[in-house]
């Protein structure tokens, strides 16, 4: 980043090109001399110092404009930037029961939209840290809270059902989550639970864990995740192998809704991918990261370079008109 300080000074370059043509127009003019035999002189050759005199000139106007540009005072910048952030601590808590097999967020089950949904989610934010609790009978942390985005993508993607004991423990997820985020200093804690079923297992009501969020300032957004009515589920049979039959989606929505309100949160219901995708992108802009920055740029002083080149190439065309091109009365 270049600058001048003093700009004004610039306009004194305007000069430099009437001097020239001066010089141009009177270097055409020539001048005139008395000598007895011009032939004499018509067969002098031109010496290289001859053909070399208009340099002089050049030297002069390339110092003078040295000159003006370090009256300018040139200055070069670096902007630096502060980053000031308050970051948001965020626990995505997950239902990993067998119900989450359910295809009716096609062309994916529950588990799969929502991880997909999730991984999105967790690309789109800077400077948060986020932690995954999974849960179906029991609970357990996935993954802590981390800045490094790249492990907790991969430790998604191992997310299934089937790695705990089957069940819905919604108390348990909720209760795992805030011992994540109790101790954190982050200006904001935010818990997100996706849950397709009814709490019918653990020894924490959901409600309680609810409240114990709230004595931690965990807000909890809850959303239930299922179509309305009847969905598809699928089935090992032993004789026929996999196949289908449909069971009704039964979510505990006024749990979940009472669960949110405890805490200051909201309650949403996905009935399938798009409408998950828009309740994570409502909930990226209610959780909104505050960064400020402050630029700061230092300016180093140049005029010093150009006053010396400047002088340097006066001090060239001075030595120079004194000796190689001296003029003989």
């Amino acid at each position: 980043m270049l600058r001048f300080a003093d700009p004004q000074f610039l306009i004194l370059l305007l000069v430099i090109p009437p001097m020239v043509w001066w010089y141009i127009r009177k270097q055409r003019r020539g001048a005139s001399m008395r000598f007895s035999n011009l032939g004499l002189v018509k067969n002098l050759s031109k010496t290289p110092t001859s053909r070399w005199r208009h340099a002089l000139f050049a030297l002069r106007m390339l110092a003078l404009a040295m000159l003006i540009v370090a009256f300018a005072r040139p200055q070069s910048g670096s902007t630096s930037e502060e980053v000031t952030t308050e970051g948001i601590d965020i626990v995505l808590s997950i239902d990993v029961s067998s119900s989450m097999l359910a295809e009716d967020f096609k062309p994916r089950n529950r588990i799969e939209a929502a991880k997909l949904v999730a991984e999105n989610f967790i690309e789109g934010r800077r400077n948060d840290r986020i932690g995954m609790v999974v849960f179906s009978a029991l609970g357990f942390t996935q993954c802590p809270l981390t800045l490094d985005y790249g492990v907790l993508l991969n430790l998604l993607k191992e997310v299934k059902t089937g790695i705990i004991e089957d069940g819905t423990a919604i108390g348990l997820g909720v209760a795992t989550a805030v011992s994540r985020l109790k101790d954190s200093k982050a200006k904001s804690k935010v818990l997100i639970l996706l849950t397709d079923g009814r709490n019918n297992r653990g020894e924490i009501d959901p409600l309680t864990a609810a409240r114990i969020a709230q004595a931690f300032n965990v807000r909890l957004y809850t959303v239930g995740v299922g179509s309305r009515g009847d969905a598809l589920y699928p089935v090992d049979d032993p004789f026929f192998g996999k196949r289908y039959v449909r069971m009704p989606v039964d979510i505990d929505e006024d749990m979940l809704r009472e669960m949110a309100r405890i805490t200051n949160g909201k309650y949403f219901r996905a009935t399938d991918r798009e409408s998950l995708q828009k309740i994570f992108a409502e909930i990226d802009q209610l959780e909104k990261t505050k960064i400020e920055v402050k630029q700061f740029t230092r300016y180093k002083e140049l005029f010093v370079y150009w006053l010396a080149l400047g002088l340097g190439v006066l001090v060239l065309e001075i030595v120079l008109t004194n000796t190689r091109f001296r003029k003989i009365p």
